[in-house]
């Protein structure tokens, strides 16, 4: 599984800890850290930005710049795929328009499915497209509670086969938490966790704690890289719940 950490992480030195020899995943909506990662990574994917233009209450009316800007990003040898830019709080139709929208190759493009959405939308996505997406949406916006463990439970028995393996490579969009991703036969997931907690003072305490951004970040990566997705879903649900808020896993 590759363990895509979100960007941006300030200051460099920390986001160059994290990225080196590793693998980032920049947003279009802060590609600050573009060029580090182009030049350090491993690989790197994309983001359309969509979630944090949602939350800012500004969503994406017109993708053209987006579009331009993961062509320009393809032509980087280490750049993996880009999300396909999605609706939020959209409906199927209006979702499955950006896909019919989509210039690029469908090789380089992972379309989101939301949780929310049917299971046939999902089933028809892996049928059609290399990777997917998997977004926690709706009611299943919160990720590790029962309700969304139900929920995935029920998309794994859409895109996996009798044995548990799937039918399309998936991504986890911020399930990068050992916690989740452990337990789910991703290719691969993505969080900000890293960028959102090295400068949480309160959260790192005692004698030993890391006492720079950068010996912070180098501890985060190592626990969430210790760990990797099974190669297939068992068909167990967890009795799993979310993080405590500010909780370093």
């Amino acid at each position: 599984m590759i363990h895509y950490h979100g960007l941006p992480i300030t200051p460099e030195t920390a986001a160059a800890c994290v990225l080196s020899a590793g693998h980032g995943f920049v947003s279009f909506a802060e590609p600050r850290n573009l060029a580090l990662a182009a030049e350090v990574c491993q690989s790197f994917a994309i983001d359309n930005g969509a979630f944090t233009a949602w939350k800012q209450g500004k969503p994406v009316q017109n993708w053209a710049p987006f579009y331009d800007w993961a062509a320009q990003c393809k032509l980087i040898p280490a750049c993996d795929f880009a999300v396909v830019p999605d609706v939020i709080d959209g409906d199927e139709a209006a979702n499955d328009a950006l896909l019919a929208e989509w210039p690029l190759p469908k090789w380089f493009g992972a379309p989101v499915w939301h949780m929310h959405e049917s299971l046939d939308r999902l089933e028809r996505l892996a049928a059609s497209w290399p990777r997917v997406c998997i977004g926690s949406s709706g009611e299943f916006a919160t990720i590790g509670t029962a309700a969304w463990w139900g929920q995935m439970a029920r998309a794994l028995r859409v895109v996996c086969d009798d044995e548990g393996r799937p039918l399309c490579k998936l991504h986890g969009l911020r399930m990068l938490n050992p916690e989740v991703f452990s337990r789910l036969p991703f290719a691969s997931a993505d969080s900000t966790n890293i960028g959102r907690n090295i400068g949480i003072d309160q959260a790192w305490r005692g004698t030993y704690s890391p006492p720079t951004k950068e010996a912070r970040a180098q501890v985060m990566r190592s626990r969430i890289e210790s760990q990797n997705a099974p190669a297939r879903w068992t068909f167990m649900v967890p009795e799993q719940q979310p993080l405590a808020p500010g909780e370093l896993f």
